[in-house]
Protein backbone atom coordinates (compact mmCIF):
# COMPACT_ATOMS: atom_id res chain seq x y z
CA UNK A 1 0.00 0.00 0.00
CA UNK A 2 2.80 2.60 1.09
CA UNK A 3 4.56 1.75 -2.26
CA UNK A 4 1.28 2.05 -4.15
CA UNK A 5 0.78 5.83 -2.44
CA UNK A 6 4.28 6.66 -2.94
CA UNK A 7 3.92 6.08 -7.01
CA UNK A 8 0.52 8.03 -6.78
CA UNK A 9 1.87 10.99 -5.23
CA UNK A 10 5.46 11.44 -6.98
CA UNK A 11 4.39 9.98 -10.16
CA UNK A 12 6.60 7.27 -10.63
CA UNK A 13 5.56 4.24 -12.02
CA UNK A 14 6.32 0.79 -10.18
CA UNK A 15 8.11 -1.73 -12.38
CA UNK A 16 5.53 -4.06 -13.86
CA UNK A 17 7.97 -6.98 -12.65
CA UNK A 18 8.69 -5.69 -9.21
CA UNK A 19 6.56 -7.63 -6.07
CA UNK A 20 6.89 -6.63 -2.64
CA UNK A 21 5.75 -7.69 0.89
CA UNK A 22 5.81 -6.90 4.12
CA UNK A 23 4.73 -4.09 7.09
CA UNK A 24 5.86 -0.72 7.66
CA UNK A 25 5.97 0.82 11.65
CA UNK A 26 5.05 3.67 12.28
CA UNK A 27 8.91 4.33 12.48
CA UNK A 28 9.25 3.14 8.91
CA UNK A 29 10.79 -0.50 9.26
CA UNK A 30 9.91 -2.93 7.28
CA UNK A 31 8.56 -5.82 9.77
CA UNK A 32 8.69 -9.52 8.67
CA UNK A 33 5.12 -11.28 7.31
CA UNK A 34 4.91 -14.89 6.88
CA UNK A 35 4.14 -17.16 4.24
CA UNK A 36 7.30 -15.99 1.99
CA UNK A 37 7.74 -19.22 0.47
CA UNK A 38 4.30 -18.92 -1.07
CA UNK A 39 4.63 -15.54 -2.02
CA UNK A 40 7.74 -16.34 -3.76
CA UNK A 41 6.70 -19.26 -5.88
CA UNK A 42 3.41 -17.19 -6.80
CA UNK A 43 5.51 -14.35 -8.00
CA UNK A 44 7.84 -16.47 -9.84
CA UNK A 45 4.49 -17.91 -11.58
CA UNK A 46 3.50 -14.21 -12.41
CA UNK A 47 6.59 -13.54 -14.41
CA UNK A 48 7.99 -11.09 -11.47
CA UNK A 49 11.63 -10.88 -12.06
CA UNK A 50 12.39 -8.56 -8.45
CA UNK A 51 11.14 -9.65 -4.94
CA UNK A 52 11.83 -7.18 -2.13
CA UNK A 53 11.62 -9.08 1.19
CA UNK A 54 11.85 -7.73 4.89
CA UNK A 55 15.60 -8.38 5.86
CA UNK A 56 13.82 -10.03 9.15
CA UNK A 57 12.42 -12.37 6.53
CA UNK A 58 16.41 -14.29 5.05
CA UNK A 59 15.12 -16.95 7.45
CA UNK A 60 12.77 -18.20 5.07
CA UNK A 61 15.04 -17.87 1.92
CA UNK A 62 16.04 -21.27 2.33
CA UNK A 63 12.77 -22.96 1.93
CA UNK A 64 12.24 -21.14 -1.45
CA UNK A 65 12.75 -23.76 -4.06
CA UNK A 66 16.12 -23.21 -5.62
CA UNK A 67 14.81 -22.93 -9.38
CA UNK A 68 12.80 -20.41 -8.24
CA UNK A 69 15.36 -18.42 -6.04
CA UNK A 70 17.65 -18.33 -9.46
CA UNK A 71 15.08 -17.14 -11.34
CA UNK A 72 14.25 -13.88 -9.10
CA UNK A 73 16.46 -11.07 -8.31
CA UNK A 74 16.14 -10.32 -4.25
CA UNK A 75 16.38 -7.50 -2.43
CA UNK A 76 16.13 -7.29 1.51
CA UNK A 77 14.41 -4.22 3.06
CA UNK A 78 14.78 -3.26 6.60
CA UNK A 79 13.38 0.60 6.24
CA UNK A 80 10.81 1.85 4.05
CA UNK A 81 13.85 4.07 2.34
CA UNK A 82 14.98 0.91 0.93
CA UNK A 83 11.60 0.07 -0.46
CA UNK A 84 11.68 3.53 -2.39
CA UNK A 85 15.26 3.05 -3.37
CA UNK A 86 15.05 -0.30 -4.36
CA UNK A 87 11.44 0.04 -6.13
CA UNK A 88 11.79 3.94 -8.13
CA UNK A 89 16.05 4.57 -8.02
CA UNK A 90 15.27 7.48 -5.30
CA UNK A 91 17.28 7.92 -2.00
Amino acid sequence: MFMALYSLMTNKALPSDLAMTGEISLRGLVMPVGGIKEKVIAAAQAGIKRVLLPARNRRDFDDIPDDVRAAIEFTWLQRVEDAIASAVGVS
